[in-house]
């Protein structure tokens, strides 16, 4: 064990890797649905490493922290602008509200509590669940006209208070705005009626649902053998079509088999008794299709055919700012199925009035030459690849961080975004540029879970071990008292939120829990409503507010140092 612990003491970068290990391992157990999530695992695990007095270089730290923020910055970057509109302004508006309140109690707590200003910065990333607002804060104290001893004590109490702040920040989160929330807003059985209504103006309705949770389903192929009287002598494919949309079933004749040939499916082609077809659709439209077409069959030969899943991303020269119901109406889309819409890596429900935005990447589905030729009409194919334009990447960091370094001057204390807020605005913009011209700068998701979770998580790990021998002592100060403070932080802005979206901007209930939970970057807590009201519609007030809070709230490190 001494020669493990000598090891680790001459190559730092082992126990770095230990401590992410540690830290991802401890993350994954849940006690009931309770779990301290990655971040706060690896910051206690780093703690723990950092009891062997390990010395850690800093440039390592800064550069995972930055490749992080620019990360964080490209996946929000379209919603970001997009909110900027005036379709989007009133949740842009919503966000700022609230992303002020989530400064501005935190803020007043600490000075009355008389928290100085790492204990101030440690509680507003804690109870606000932004965990960047760690290294934000550090970067401006490192600033300040102080000595070298109070910038490090200063710095080593930031993670004391977020350890004690971000449980409940994460949990509490969830909790309030689950289960008080509804209750808020006139109580959980009149807001899932409400959803329910939401989703029936939008396009759906429970009839489409038989025996489902309304969750994101995938299109299916499905085989009947035609046997009832409906079809007499005989039906087109474009009648049966036509008589499906009339029902609100979007289904599409993908194959047909008569007298034991499978045949090239036209408008024209006739549907008589015996023939078997097979329909392709969303899950939800075609379940119960048996009833009046005829059985079900189970055929490899009749459903071994080529289909397709293909991600596009729309363009603002293609199908930005239309609905869902107007892209399935062109006629290209016959017999293409969008499967999934994603937005900032959230799924929204696809529903007929969704607005489709600049940047969504949308899964269409259905036999390969349909698909692929609806594909070229939406926009870019986004085909899935493992390479990362490093160059796009490189710059946006290079650019964001010299412009973060600029700094002006005011009553002799110097005031920049440092290259870490320089870093997320890069990303910001160039996110949005790649949403315009998808060509060139491409991150694929997998990379990008990379550059978010183990470029924090590296950062956090090093910010642990720094504070280990000083974290047990900080902690002794601060208390129980702290977490009771850490509560109020977040449930103050939270209860705000959902009264300045019930009777400030007036939103509907599933909009109010949605965008709540994404000004203050609750993922977790969005998943939580959802099962809640059993509806995806509060997704829909998400994705702005979300890319709004995500970027103040970062950049409120820099405030609340300047503040306090």
């Amino acid at each position: 064990m001494e020669w493990i612990i000598n090891q680790l003491r001459v190559h730092p970068e082992l126990a770095i890797f230990l401590t992410l290990f540690a830290g991802f391992w401890l993350g994954r157990l849940k006690i009931g649905k309770f779990s301290l999530g990655t971040v706060t695992s690896v910051l206690l695990v780093g703690v723990l490493v950092g009891q062997l007095n390990i010395t850690v270089d800093g440039p390592m730290k800064a550069v995972f922290f930055l490749l992080f923020l620019f990360a964080v910055g490209y996946k929000v970057g379209p919603q970001f602008f997009r909110g900027l509109k005036k379709d989007g302004l009133p949740q842009v508006g919503f966000a700022v509200l609230m992303c002020i309140v989530s400064l501005v109690a935190p803020w007043i707590l600490a000075k009355i509590m008389g928290y100085h200003v790492g204990e101030a910065a440690g509680l507003l990333a804690g109870s606000q669940t932004i965990s960047a607002v760690i290294g934000v804060a550090s970067d401006t104290i490192n600033q300040l006209g102080i000595s070298e001893a109070q910038k490090a004590t200063y710095i080593n109490a930031i993670p004391v208070a977020y350890a004690v702040t971000y449980i409940f920040g994460t949990a509490g989160s969830a909790w309030l705005l689950a289960s008080l929330g509804p209750k808020i807003l006139g109580g959980l059985d009149k807001v899932k009626a409400d959803c329910k209504a939401l989703e029936v103006q939008m396009g759906t309705s429970e009839v489409d649902e038989p025996g489902f949770s309304p969750a994101l389903r995938p299109v299916v192929f499905r085989a009947y053998k035609i046997t009832n009287e409906w079809f007499g002598k005989g039906k087109k494919v474009s009648e049966l079509e036509t008589y499906l949309e009339e029902k609100d079933k979007r289904l599409f004749v993908e194959r047909v088999r008569q007298r034991g040939i499978v045949k090239e499916v036209s408008p024209d082609l006739m549907l008589r008794p015996e023939d078997e077809v097979v329909l392709s659709g969303r899950r939800e439209f075609v379940i119960g299709e048996e009833d009046w077409i005829g059985p079900e069959v189970i055929d490899a030969q009749l459903l071994d055919f080529p289909a397709e899943t293909l991600p596009v991303m729309v363009t603002h020269r293609t199908f930005a700012g239309e609905k869902v119901a107007t892209i399935r109406s062109q006629k290209f889309m016959h017999g293409v199925s969008i499967r999934s819409i994603k937005r900032a890596s959230i799924n929204v429900p696809v529903l007929a009035q969704t607005v489709v935005d600049s940047g969504d990447i949308l899964e269409l589905t259905g036999m390969k030459h349909e698909v692929e030729a609806a594909a070229k009409q939406m926009g870019y194919v986004d085909r899935p690849t493992n390479q990362t334009d490093m160059i796009f990447v490189g710059l946006g960091i290079l650019v964001g961080g010299l412009i973060g370094a600029l700094s002006i001057h005011l009553g002799g204390i110097p005031i920049s975004l440092s290259t870490s807020g320089g870093a997320l605005i890069a990303g910001l913009v160039f996110g949005w540029l790649r949403s315009k011209h998808p060509t060139f700068g491409g991150i694929p998701e997998p990379s990008l879970w990379v550059l978010n979770n183990v470029g924090l998580n590296m950062f956090i790990a090093v910010v642990g071990i720094a504070a280990g021998p000083s974290f047990v002592a900080g902690f002794k100060d601060v208390g129980f008292s702290l977490f009771i403070v850490g509560a109020l932080a977040t449930a103050i802005p939270l209860i705000s939120g959902l009264l300045m979206a019930k009777y400030l901007f007036k939103f509907h209930p599933a909009l109010s829990l949605g965008c709540t939970a994404g000004a203050r970057t609750t993922t977790a807590a969005l998943g939580a409503i959802q099962d809640a009201v059993e509806s995806d519609t509060p997704a829909l007030g998400y994705t702005v507010t979300y890319a709004v809070g995500n970027t103040l709230l970062i950049i409120w490190g820099v405030v609340i140092v300047l503040l306090m």
